[in-house]
């Protein structure tokens, strides 16, 4: 396995690489970072990958699934239907880093037996970090957009012909550029004396587990001759480890105690006190676990820290931390990890220092370039909102006294019509009704009258009888039309609309008796048509459907109070009847009686018994008693009735 490992590649291999770069989306003569060649050692070119999160690849069917319910997959989907590129899951973490105040905690929970399934993270949190993402990216200018490629967790090397081995960029120092990473890693071949170490930790779910590993071969400055041989030393060894659990979480139900107290406010139950405790023993664990190990800390290259949100402030930024926040050494683990055990750093280690290896002609890897810049999606174009046009301030007209007070009369006259104000309109229209016109005359569109157009009409409106048949009275038009409650900017369709039929264009105007109401309003049109049939053209122009005159009406009022009384003979003859039904019915104790009457073997009713012990069978015995003088009661009223003959 020396063959693959990071630190122990052989020098005929070094020699022949050369470094793939990832294809820009603007340069068609770059080529693809082969994201369907990353495949291990151990296996085949056709192992499964991500196309989302920036093709990376996976062992096993497991990793794949763990990597699907992973919040760094679901941010990238959500990211790509926002037209956005995806994340390395470092700079997602990074986010995660920059947003502290969202909490997002692992839902992980269970026992410390090692396990591929973990709680799914509350979606509400990947939703905040992609709305974030969506205003940070609407607030840039269209000039500061350009179209970015994404960065995969790999970079990627080339040997001809058939030959390409990918290692994890998180190896190589954050301030060395893409086309040095092949310059560093033949750096990464030098034997360091005591070898290179690494630090790796991980904290999910209440679970702990931290090793301080050596990744490479020591170099020795003086060689000691021995007999034996010896044995070649092992490409990575463990220095310490430890694990530990603490109950922080519920079962089922993800999320920590500090953040559902955060969400809800403190929970008062036995469990949140033992997880609050739980949490608090965590940190406090971990914390002297760190102080314990900073002389290797200190000696180590790289520090990988698995831990999101809350838990990630636990080996930082408090006093005495061996691990400053912004060291150039930490890291990320820049694949989907499972539950912190002692097993799952162990195949962390292996995964970080074992290079992918794939194979594919050259000709193979000119079409997925052509494949991967057609799969890019293209930037939307971002349009530039022409200025809004400023509408032109309409300045309030000022109006003269004379105008004040000539609008105060207008508001006061609506009022009293609208009101049904006979008399005190009678005295105001006799001594301002020469200043404001005649009773035809149009109400002004300042009012904001706009359903009405006439005195007449708003008083037919609002269903004043009184006030419309003292305006009839005084030779308001009732033919004039109602005005047409139409959008602004549309008129009379052309001669076409003009020449449609009568009856058609009587349906669409309306007069004042249209706009009637009530039944008595209506009676005052057509009693003042009767009335003087020769003032207008009533039953056409006016559409008022036919006159009422004094005899009608007299008619129409003969009729109403013969169906009255009617209606009260009808009641009272149902009265009688149900009166004299009443009087021939038994009372209830004559009932009784015929019921204990009844012999035994005659025709009974369906349900019923005779016989005296059968009538009276179910009854306490005062109802027997009183049932049995009610009978003797009348025997003597017979017999004094037949001696009174």
């Amino acid at each position: 396995m020396s063959l693959y490992h990071v630190f122990s590649l052989s020098p005929e291999l070094l020699q022949s690489l050369t470094p793939r770069n990832p294809p820009a989306a603007d340069d068609q003569q770059t080529q693809k970072l082969p994201s369907e060649e990353r495949v291990s050692s151990s296996s085949s070119p056709s192992t499964a990958s991500c196309s989302i999160c920036l093709g990376i690849a996976f062992v096993d069917v497991d990793q794949q699934r763990t990597h699907f319910r992973s919040d760094w997959h679901r941010y990238n989907v959500k990211n790509r239907l926002q037209g956005n590129q995806p994340v390395s899951e470092s700079d997602f973490n990074q986010l995660l880093d920059a947003n502290v105040e969202l909490a997002l905690e692992d839902s992980l929970s269970g026992s410390e037996s090692s396990s591929d399934e973990e709680t799914d993270s509350d979606s509400d949190n990947v939703n905040t970090l992609v709305s974030k993402h969506n205003k940070r990216s609407r607030s840039e200018s269209p000039e500061a957009y350009t179209r970015r490629t994404p960065r995969t967790a790999l970079s990627w090397f080339h040997s001809p012909p058939s030959t390409q081995i990918g290692v994890y960029r998180a190896l190589f120092s954050s301030n060395t550029p893409e086309d040095a990473h092949l310059q560093a890693l033949k750096d990464m071949q030098t034997l360091v004396t005591g070898g290179r170490q690494w630090a790796m930790f991980m904290v999910a779910g209440g679970h702990f587990a931290g090793a301080i590993v050596r990744v490479s071969k020591t170099g020795s400055e003086t060689e000691v001759q021995s007999k034996k041989p010896k044995k070649p030393a092992p490409d990575t060894e463990v220095l310490r480890h430890k694990t530990f659990h603490r109950y922080t979480t519920r079962r089922k139900q993800g999320g920590s105690q500090s953040l559902n107290d955060n969400a809800k406010g403190n929970a008062k139950s036995a469990g949140a006190l033992l997880r609050r405790y739980g949490e608090q023993a965590l940190r406090d664990d971990i914390r002297n676990l760190l102080s314990d190990w900073e002389e290797e800390i200190d000696n180590c290259e790289l520090i990988f820290i698995r831990a999101t949100g809350a838990n990630r402030r636990i080996f930082m930024d408090y006093e005495g931390a061996p691990i400053v926040k912004g060291d150039e050494r930490l890291r990320t683990f820049p694949f989907p990890t499972r539950r912190p055990t002692q097993s799952e750093l162990s195949r962390c280690l292996q995964e970080l220092t074992r290079v992918k290896v794939s194979h594919f002609t050259e000709e193979a890897l000119r079409a997925q370039d052509e494949a991967y810049l057609a799969s890019l999606p293209k930037p939307k174009p971002t349009p530039i909102p022409a200025p809004p046009a400023e509408k032109a301030k309409v300045k309030p007209v000022k109006l003269s006294k004379e105008e004040e007070v000539f609008r105060e009369k207008w508001y006061r006259l609506l009022g009293m019509v609208s009101k049904g104000r006979l008399e005190p309109l009678k005295a105001f229209w006799e001594r301002e009704g020469n200043n404001l016109g005649n009773t035809d005359t149009r109400i002004p569109e300042w009012t904001g009258e706009k359903r009405t157009a006439t005195l007449l009409q708003l008083a037919a409106h609002s269903g004043q009888e009184d006030v419309t048949d003292w305006l009839l009275q005084m030779g308001a038009d009732p033919t004039i039309p109602v005005p047409r409650l139409e959008q602004e900017g549309q008129e009379e369709e052309g001669n076409e609309e003009e020449s449609r039929s009568e009856n058609s264009s009587r349906k669409r105007r309306e007069t004042a008796y249209d706009l009637a109401q009530s039944r008595g309003v209506r009676d005052v049109f057509r009693r003042t048509a009767g009335a003087h049939p020769d003032w207008w053209d009533w039953l056409d122009a006016a559409h008022v459907p036919s006159v009422l005159s004094k005899e009608m009406e007299d008619e129409r009022d003969e009729k109403k109070k013969a169906r009255r009384r009617g209606l009260k003979d009808r009641v009272r003859e149902r009265e009688a009847k149900e009166k004299e039904k009443e009087k021939d019915e038994p009372t209830p104790v004559e009932h009784s009686i015929s019921a204990i009457a009844t012999p035994s073997n005659g025709p009974r009713k369906l349900g019923g018994t005779g016989g005296d012990v059968a009538g009276t069978a179910g009854l306490t015995p005062e109802m027997r008693a009183k049932i049995e003088r009610e009978r003797r009661a009348r025997a003597a009223e017979a017999r004094l009735k037949q001696l009174s003959h």
